[in-house]
């Protein structure tokens, strides 16, 4: 009643394995266990190194060299060495479909520099259409982070499922930079939309 279901009613039924195909030969012994204080003294190492100089040199190079490997995989796109943010199958089509995409967002620290240059200047009616085409552009650029946010959900639920968190803005975060500054780099050309 309580206990787990018996697939045959009748024990006689059942096949029968030789001891001999159950595992693999037995293992010999090599000697008696450690006892808990023998492996603690086997582990043990100083807190503080004997060479301060030395350590901290080692610990700087092995630093150094992961940064060289972290700095090398955002260059060609090897995930096995970027950082945490930029891991993952879903973020790598999130990247690949945002650099597929021409956006103005990407254009948009550009603009606004050249109107911060073009405010300069002592007509006021110019200034003043500056001002309110700014906020139709910056208007604009939120525009296009939504649909691509909405974008994205749609085609990451139709490949993946389920959308992780964060996913859709990791994805309108690239789009407002740069193609030429990305990090991770692109890889995938102009219009080159993943499958």
């Amino acid at each position: 009643m309580f206990g787990r279901k018996k697939t045959s009613e009748n024990p006689a039924e059942m096949p029968v394995v030789p001891a001999e195909e159950v595992g693999a030969a037995p293992r010999q012994k090599k000697g008696p266990t450690p006892t808990r204080a023998q492996q603690e003294a086997a582990r043990r190492r100083p807190l503080v190194p004997d060479d301060r100089k030395a350590a901290r040199a080692a610990s700087r190079e092995a630093e150094a060299a992961e940064r060289q490997k972290m700095r090398l995989a955002m260059e060609t796109g090897d995930e096995r060495h970027m950082p945490l943010r930029d891991r993952g199958p879903q973020k790598r089509y999130a990247r690949d479909f945002v650099d597929a995409r021409t956006g103005l967002g990407e254009w948009l620290m550009i603009i606004v520099l050249v109107y911060v240059f073009m405010a300069f200047l002592p007509n006021t009616d110019l200034q003043l259409w500056l001002t309110f085409s700014l906020w139709a552009l910056v208007l604009l650029v939120v525009l296009e982070g939504v649909l691509v946010s909405f974008q994205l959900k749609g085609r990451l639920t139709e490949k993946f499922g389920a959308v992780e968190r964060g996913v859709r803005w990791y994805g309108v975060m690239r789009a407002m930079q740069l193609r030429r500054l990305r990090l991770p780099k692109p890889q995938v050309k102009r219009g080159q939309y993943p499958a």
